[in-house]
């Protein structure tokens, strides 16, 4: 298992189908999530850290810390989007060759850091994982820029 939303649910004593409704997607969805054969987006990325009341970058095996964060506030994605910038100017590197990190392309780096459109997951989780920053950080969860990113976790397709 690539992530640990199956121990955190069934530590709570939940089902597949309880977590997909309080998440608001549905149980097939929820299983593949789980089952690391879908990419989680975003918002459901921090609607399910908040549930949990657990930082992301553990929920997907990035860090191995444990950490509790009770925010319990909507995704604020003008604050992602300066977190980003942030990120980028952080470790010098200009839109263009973020993209090429990424496999995108500038402008969609740009369309992110203006406030345009929502990182994608995948692209969060890639980022994340390629400059040791937290997840948690870039969403506004928490004040921890970085993490020791846990090398044997190969988050395939985020």
């Amino acid at each position: 298992m690539e992530n640990r939303l199956e121990d955190l649910r069934t530590n709570r004593d939940l089902k597949k189908n309880e977590i997909a409704k309080i998440i608001g997607v549905t149980p097939s969805i929820y299983c593949e999530w789980e089952n690391d054969r879908l990419a989680i987006p975003t918002k459901r990325l921090y609607k399910l850290a908040e549930f949990f009341e657990i930082n992301i970058d553990y929920m997907l095996r990035l860090d191995n810390k444990k950490r509790r964060i009770k925010k319990n506030t909507d995704l604020n994605r003008k604050s992602v989007a300066n977190n980003l910038k942030e990120l980028r100017k952080d470790i010098n590197i200009s839109m263009r060759e973020e993209a090429k990190m990424l496999n995108t392309t500038s402008s969609v780096v740009s369309n992110f850091e203006n406030n345009k459109t929502l990182i994608l997951g995948t692209f969060l989780v890639e980022l994340c994982k390629k400059t040791n920053y937290s997840i948690d950080w870039v969403l506004g969860r928490s004040d921890i820029k970085k993490i020791n990113i846990n090398n044997k976790a190969s988050l395939k397709n985020r």
